[in-house]
């Protein structure tokens, strides 16, 4: 073997990594983030969690990208700790799908059905029609399954290439002595797995890596078992590193993986070598085969699995005991759910970032309900919790923004590039109006400092306004929440009617001025209270229209709003008429 094998076989690994992480990237796309919701939603039950978690793995093919999720669940507050257990285990067993794939490279047969079946013959099919679809398709749904089929094709290709570049390593006596000291000392075995996992960070590929050496047929399964045994360790690496910095919770979670995998290792060792001692495996010296390879990775985790799962509290506690509570951690807000591991799967990251955008609304529509109940009766607590919560809706959209500006970065589908779109428009809204409720505060504290006061008309007034611009607030969040359209439609018509309120409001407290009934001061109160009661359903339309026009792609605003009102829109008037007769002024 010559330095243009070794140029070859580097080549062929770093075609093998790049197929499988522009396959598993297309396959995260096509879901659209619904395959990693799933893991948070359906936990209920070990098995359940088991099944969901290799399910997940199997589809994203990356047991580390589940791992690491997981433990970002776990920081984030959405999983517990004894939920996020199942799903470990149960990515373990589906990362091994990838191994079974690979296996199909040491296919043997001359029927054409056989030849058919490997790789070598398929993968240049499915490369043209991947890139067919990401060159000549308009549809951002086919250009992902194009990068799904794309990135199967490089992998497979790679994989080829790697076996071909090896092979003259079977004529070398060296070569075939290193296999045999593993075989001799099986820990020096599942150390070299450990360590060649840990670089690599994937447990796949240096499962093909071995695969790709067993084509030579200079690795027997005695060699091989130690260090299947060891890639099962050194996949931890990347869990424990992503980690770094989380709460306690989350570095519980990546040990809980570790752990799994070194006692899963020790047990399935010991067991495995004690019968071969007295049943003495006649297999063991023979030359090992890819599917062999895939045989031996997917019995050892779901024998680890079907042995460690009645045992997860036990895991739990380990891992509690290693990462022991010195102290209580700070309460959690929404803005854990902007966890930096969530990024490696953008579609998900998104849907992270719309939870906590939906806690930012809802934090300023609170403020905005403790503003309005200032102006009845003036109370300095809460007054500061206005503050408090214009503060915390300010920290959301500064960590919000530029979170959704590094989802923006990535490879975006375009639902969730248009999805990107309307939260960037809509946190600064929900901004705005918390900004608003802070100036209702304001205005409510200097008019009772100067002991300022309505009549009893002007309350009355005031007080159906106060309710049609909390109904507007409302409905907005729950539109943002939901993303109903149909809800999203009616909030136009209740900003109109709140305009219309805003002008009478206004006749009204002149006719009283004229009357002498109200003072000038009074009145530069009212007005500063409309002007920012009318803002606030403005921003509240804005967030309507942006969430009608992500559902329908192409709709302009502008063009949107003068077609409800010029061309005497039925459902428009409707339900205008029907908040008018609502929020009529005594």
């Amino acid at each position: 073997m010559d330095i243009f094998n070794v140029l070859t076989m580097v080549g062929g690994l770093a075609l093998f990594l790049y197929g499988m992480n522009i396959m598993g990237d297309g396959l995260a796309k096509t879901s659209g983030g619904k395959l990693e919701a799933i893991l948070e939603r359906f936990t209920s039950s070990p098995i359940k969690a088991v099944l969901l978690g290799a399910g997940v793995t199997a589809v994203i093919q990356s047991s580390s990208a589940t791992t690491v999720m997981v433990v970002g669940f776990v920081n984030s507050g959405i999983m517990k700790l004894t939920q996020a257990v199942g799903i470990i285990m149960g990515a373990n067993v589906g990362t091994t799908i990838t191994s079974w794939i690979l296996s199909l490279t040491d296919i043997q047969g001359e029927s054409v059905f056989i030849k058919l079946l490997k790789p070598s013959s398929f993968s240049p099919v499915l490369a043209m029609i991947g890139v067919s679809l990401i060159l000549f398709s308009k549809s951002m749904k086919k250009k992902d399954i194009g990068t799904i089929l794309a990135g199967f094709a490089i992998l497979m290709t790679g994989m080829d290439t790697m076996s071909a570049a090896v092979k003259p390593l079977a004529e070398i006596e060296e070569f075939t002595s290193i296999f045999l000291m593993f075989s001799d000392n099986p820990l020096i075995g599942v150390v070299v797995g450990a360590l060649l996992t840990a670089v690599i960070q994937s447990s796949s590929a240096s499962v093909g890596i071995l695969q790709a050496l067993c084509l030579t047929g200079s690795v027997s399964y005695a060699s091989a078992l130690p260090i299947i045994m060891g890639q099962n360790i050194g996949t931890c690496v990347t869990a424990l590193l992503s980690a770094i910095g989380a709460s306690k919770n989350a570095r519980r979670a990546a040990f809980v993986h570790f752990y799994f995998n070194i006692i899963g290792t020790v047990i399935f060792m010991v067991l495995f070598y004690v019968i071969n001692a007295v049943v003495n495996f006649s297999f063991m010296e023979e030359a090992a085969g890819a599917a062999g390879i895939a045989i031996i990775h997917s019995c050892f985790n779901v024998t680890a699995t079907a042995v460690l799962l009645p045992f997860r509290d036990i895991l739990v506690k380990i891992a509690t005991l290693t990462v022991r509570d010195d102290k209580a951690e700070a309460e959690r807000s929404g803005l854990k759910l902007l966890d930096e591991r969530f990024l490696e799967k953008p579609s998900f990251a998104l849907g992270s970032a719309k939870k906590a955008a939906v806690e930012m609304a809802y934090a300023a529509q609170e403020a905005l309900n403790e503003a309005i109940s200032l102006i009845n009766q003036y109370d300095k607590g809460k007054a500061k919790k206005v503050m408090e919560l214009e503060d915390m809706v300010d920290h959301y959209e500064d960590e919000l923004g530029a979170y959704l500006m590094k989802i923006n970065n990535a490879d975006l589908s375009l639902k969730d590039s248009q999805s990107v779109s309307m939260m960037l428009h809509c946190i600064g809204d929900f901004e705005r109006i918390s900004d608003h409720a802070c100036n209702v505060m304001e205005t409510v504290a200097q008019a009772n400092k100067k002991g300022a006061a309505f009549s009893d008309k002007a309350k009355e007034e005031l007080a159906v306004y106060e309710s049609a611009v909390q109904e507007i607030v409302s409905m907005t969040c729950k539109v943002f929440d939901t993303e109903d359209t149909v809800l999203a439609v009616q909030v136009e018509p209740l900003e109109e009617v709140i305009d219309t309120l805003n002008e009478e409001i206004k006749k009204k407290h002149v006719k009283r001025l004229r009357k002498g009934k109200c003072t000038i001061e009074v009145g530069f109160v009212l007005s500063d209270l409309t002007t920012n009661f009318e803002r606030i359903a403005d921003h509240c339309s804005n967030i309507a229209i942006s969430l009608i026009q992500m559902k329908e792609d192409g709709l302009e605003s502008h063009g949107y709003l003068d077609n409800l009102k010029e061309n005497d829109n039925p459902e428009f008037l409707a339900k205008y008429k029907e908040y008018r007769k609502k929020y009529k002024l005594p």
